[in-house]
């Protein structure tokens, strides 16, 4: 059975790389789908939709870009995924750029390289 992911990014900065990772779930060797649940617009009850949509999930791929410090949606989506102990992990998304951390991470979450191999083992459990 294929994992569900939900996919959390700096949706002003990183949206192209959410559509790679989509891109990628449609091999036909992917262990995972995504659920492409992202919320565009801020609405007054966006919170509580993001965590309705991250509790359907088995992961949380969280795609850290050069500015996902400042991402403030991206602290909010983390938050919720360690309150509901929902696994998460962190995808570097450029491979020749400095990648940053969100604010809500763990200092021990480590930011994997984004390779096909790594995905497998990331959305498989491995970390």
């Amino acid at each position: 059975m294929k994992s569900r992911v939900f996919v959390s990014f700096d949706y002003d900065n990183d949206a192209v790389l959410k559509e790679f990772l989509i891109g990628q779930a449609k091999h036909l060797d992917s262990p995972f789908w995504i659920a492409d649940w992202s919320i565009k617009v801020a609405s007054p009850g966006w919170k509580e939709e993001a965590r309705r949509r991250i509790r359907a999930c088995d992961v949380v791929a969280v795609i850290c870009g050069e500015h996902t410090n400042t991402a403030v949606g991206v602290d909010v989506e983390i938050r919720t995924a360690q309150e509901e102990a929902i696994p998460y992990f962190l995808l570097k998304g450029y491979k020749e750029a400095i990648c940053v951390k969100p604010k809500a991470a763990k200092a021990t979450d480590k930011i994997y390289n984004w390779t096909w191999s790594n995905l497998k083992i990331l959305i498989g459990g491995g970390r």
